[in-house]
């Protein structure tokens, strides 16, 4: 969800302090150039900043001429991307709609072949084609510190597919109530960009209401450009929080980031609908608790709902928050927001559980380093490859590119492919890895850390990490030994 600035007089920025906003959309190489000589980047077509904003340092500058010329790249194959991502999808799809391979053929000479129906309960994106797990681990009961945590990566990881396969997953094969599906409006991209949806988890009287965003469609060029945009809004009192995060989350042009929204003709916004259903379900029961979660983009619009939740004093929704489980999430804000957040999990006493798998890379974005502001805050749950996991500060590698790095990473990588063919001997049929799995395995041989990134290896360490280290944080050792 790259900025854009097309409009600049249209936009609303009375609710920020400060503000930083790329737009790749006309910039030419000439533009990209003249970037790196000139410290006014405020006089760019492309930089939408307060007037006589002066960067003088000259890494500063090449920072936003990398996230420039990135998202300028990722928008000009982004429909190369959609087209492979669509012959990913069908294919499989295509299979398993005219029942195999030989049903097919026998369909084929009778002239019945049948095209797989996107909407279904049985259809498959990128994401469910790479782990086709649908069902909860019957091993981990509610009383297992675990349950809450292998709930949510399931859920995020559901997060992806389409309406009818998610009713029918926490229906079927949860026994869970589906509450509502969101299909939400960004004002700037100016299309459905945002969705998600809504489940409770009833065992006796006590009830967890669930809510998890779609996380960054692996075929998206646009949705994977947010991941280098280092575009800001200085909230006050808040500090600097990544502009495209909010904006996906319901930032309107004309009126900012208001409370409440009234009106019949209003949009679709992904914080205020949530909010609100939450609101209602939550008044039917007043003792019932609720956790957010996501994975990738789905992860970070799970912090920022907190941290809007927390701006408009939404005391008595905080008060029934659970937690916040977010899965190889990116950075989110500044140093400041990170303090913001603490406070908050602090004042409300929230569980906020960030899982790092080994050398995921989206963790490792936007970078934090002198000439970016971006920071995570909390505690990291990183889990190596064998899925023993520590609670770390930092995940190691933090900025992604490192020479020393490169080689372990690398072998990592090839570890990861050979597991694919053993865990199911290690693990069980439940850990069996797809075709698809392993083809985004061979992808990591070539950019080691992007396999790292699917939901597959989340939903394992949640499954096979230690007990302990899922516990509330009070409990947890938080010294980097091993938890075995």
């Amino acid at each position: 969800m790259a900025s854009e600035v097309t409009n600049k007089k249209a936009c609303d920025k009375s609710f920020c302090k400060d503000y930083l906003l790329l737009s790749p959309k006309d910039v030419t190489l000439w533009d990209l150039i003249m970037l790196l000589f000139s410290k006014n980047i405020g006089n760019r077509k492309f930089i939408d900043c307060p007037n006589g904003t002066v960067e003088e340092s000259f890494s500063r500058r090449f920072v936003i001429f990398i996230s420039i010329a990135a998202q300028k790249l990722l928008h000009l194959v982004n429909k190369p991307m959609g087209c492979v991502g669509s012959a990913i999808e069908f294919m499989p799809n295509f299979l398993d709609a005219n029942r195999g391979f030989l049903k097919l053929l026998l369909n084929l000479l009778s002239g019945n072949l049948v095209s797989p129906d996107k909407e279904s309960p049985e259809f498959l994106t990128a994401i469910g084609l790479g782990d086709i797990r649908r069902d909860l681990d019957s091993r981990i009961k509610h009383k297992d510190p675990r349950y809450t945590s292998a709930l949510a990566i399931m859920a995020a990881k559901s997060a992806y597919e389409n309406q009818a396969y998610i009713k029918d997953t926490v229906q079927k094969h949860w026994k869970m109530e589906f509450l509502e599906f969101f299909n939400c409006w960004n004002d700037y991209e100016e299309d459905y960009t945002t969705q998600g949806f809504m489940w409770s988890d009833k065992t006796g009287d006590t009830e967890l209401i669930g809510i998890s965003f779609r996380g960054t469609s692996p075929f998206n060029a646009k949705d994977w450009s947010s991941d280098v945009d280092i575009s800001w809004y200085d909230l006050p009192g808040i500090g600097k929080v990544h502009a495209g995060f909010l904006k996906a989350l319901g930032l309107q042009k004309s009126r900012g980031w208001p409370k409440d929204i009234h009106g019949d003709d209003q949009k679709a916004y992904a914080y205020y609908v949530i909010k609100q259903k939450l609101k209602d379900r939550l008044g039917s029961n007043p003792k019932a608790k609720f956790i957010v979660t996501g994975h990738s983009l789905g992860a970070a619009l799970s912090v920022v709902f907190l941290a809007v939740l927390a701006h408009h004093n939404e005391t008595d929704l905080l008060s029934k928050l659970e937690g916040v489980y977010t899965f190889g999430q990116p950075r989110v804000g500044d140093r400041k927001f990170g303090e913001y957040m603490k406070e908050v999990l602090v004042t409300h006493g929230l569980r906020y559980h960030r899982f790092v798998y080994c050398n995921d890379v989206v963790p490792r974005v936007p970078f934090d380093n002198s000439n970016l502001m971006f920071k995570h805050f909390g505690d990291c749950h990183y889990y190596n490859s064998f899925y023993k996991g520590q609670v770390l500060a930092e995940e190691p590698n933090k900025n992604y590119f490192s020479i020393f790095a490169m080689i372990p990473m690398f072998v990592n990588a090839i570890w990861e492919l050979l597991r694919s063919f053993i865990i199911y001997y290690q693990n069980g049929a439940g850990y069996s890895e797809t075709y698809t799995c392993r083809g985004l395995r061979v992808i990591g041989l070539l950019i080691a850390g992007l396999a790292a990134h699917g939901p597959q290896d989340y939903v394992n360490l949640t499954r096979l990490g230690s007990p302990e280290l899922f516990k509330p944080a009070s409990y947890v050792n938080k010294s980097t030994t091993v938890v075995e």
